[in-house]
């Protein structure tokens, strides 16, 4: 038996792919014979599992076939980030909401049901927000990206309802501290703030710095999304999708834990330029969530800020 992970060739793919290949995550997919990753270029994990496929998510001829009778469980993390989607509508729309669909069909027609986990975001929600965002408000987009995420959360629910997969949809937090370069996503300041001057490097905050963010490090993610698949389906009921936890943190808390980690030297290469793009999106999404339903449910949290910055930093020394 096999597992599928489009966007392996990513940041969070090919952390997810060394997750799943480590003893501990043995129990996912008993006899496992390898991992299918699916993207537009190779992934990097150095590992005789792991096959890399290349091609485009959104096209049916290409995606059908990889979805086999061996396959048991597919993660769907391919897409086109919140600012890359938000300025290419139609690219937003074909990665993020017809490559999903595609998937599904491909999933629907096999005599096996696979377990599918797709990567949403917090960014389905925005408009009036409450302080706390509870585990049954509805979503109310503000950015195309956000939108089309939405678009398959439904999608992906009622494939399950009908019986076609076996859904887990895990809205993710912001994810920082991201190492490597920025990308195009909104909230790529989110790790930039740090991970720069941490490495002697400016970096400019583009949000005012009482903006609230819901924020989980990269390791709490990749363990939260294998969680996701050790669940049996009858624990997530009719509700497919969950708000996977993480710590709510205004910028200016996130810029005294790299003070207190980093010191005075690395706060001071943080700079203040406000970019109305960003803010339009980021600032529409919510900075607090209930997590008591993931949390009784086995997913993990993160200790606080400052804990993310070192675990952040013990790694750049590892590199």
């Amino acid at each position: 038996m096999k597992i599928v992970v489009t966007g392996g060739a990513g940041f969070l793919g090919s952390r997810l792919i060394e997750a799943l290949l480590s003893p501990a995550a043995s129990d996912l997919v008993p006899g496992l014979s390898g991992i299918l990753s699916v993207d537009l270029a190779p992934c990097p994990v150095q590992d005789p599992r792991v096959e890399s496929v290349i091609g485009d998510v959104a096209d049916p001829a290409f995606i059908t076939p990889l979805i086999d009778a061996d396959t048991a469980l597919v993660y769907h993390l391919a897409a086109v980030v919140s600012g890359q989607a938000e300025a290419d509508f139609d690219l937003g729309m074909r990665v993020n909401l017809d490559a999903t669909r595609v998937l599904l069909e491909a999933c629907r027609h096999r005599a096996r049901t696979p377990k599918l986990v797709f990567a949403s975001s917090l960014a389905v929600f925005g408009g009036e927000l409450p302080e706390r965002v509870p585990e049954d408000l509805a979503p109310l987009p503000q950015s195309s990206y956000g939108a089309q995420k939405a678009m398959a959360e439904l999608l992906i629910n009622d494939y399950s309802r009908k019986g076609f997969i076996d859904g887990r949809v895990c809205r993710l937090p912001t994810i920082s501290v991201r190492p490597g370069k920025p990308n195009a996503a909104a909230s790529s300041f989110a790790s930039g703030i740090i991970r720069e001057p941490l490495a002697g490097e400016p970096s400019n905050c583009p949000v005012p710095l009482d903006t609230r963010l819901w924020l989980s490090s990269p390791n709490t993610v990749i363990a939260n999304l294998v969680h996701a698949a050790r669940l049996e389906g009858a624990a997530l009921g009719l509700r497919r999708t969950l708000n996977l936890p993480g710590i709510s943190v205004r910028v200016s808390q996130m810029l005294d834990s790299l003070a207190r980690v980093g010191g005075d030297a690395a706060r001071v290469l943080v700079g203040h330029e406000p970019d109305e793009r960003v803010q339009r999106i980021v600032c529409s999404w919510p900075g607090d969530f209930d997590i008591e339903r993931p949390l009784r449910l086995g997913f993990h949290v993160d200790e606080d800020f400052d804990a993310v910055v070192r675990a952040h930093q013990r790694f750049m020394t590892t590199q």
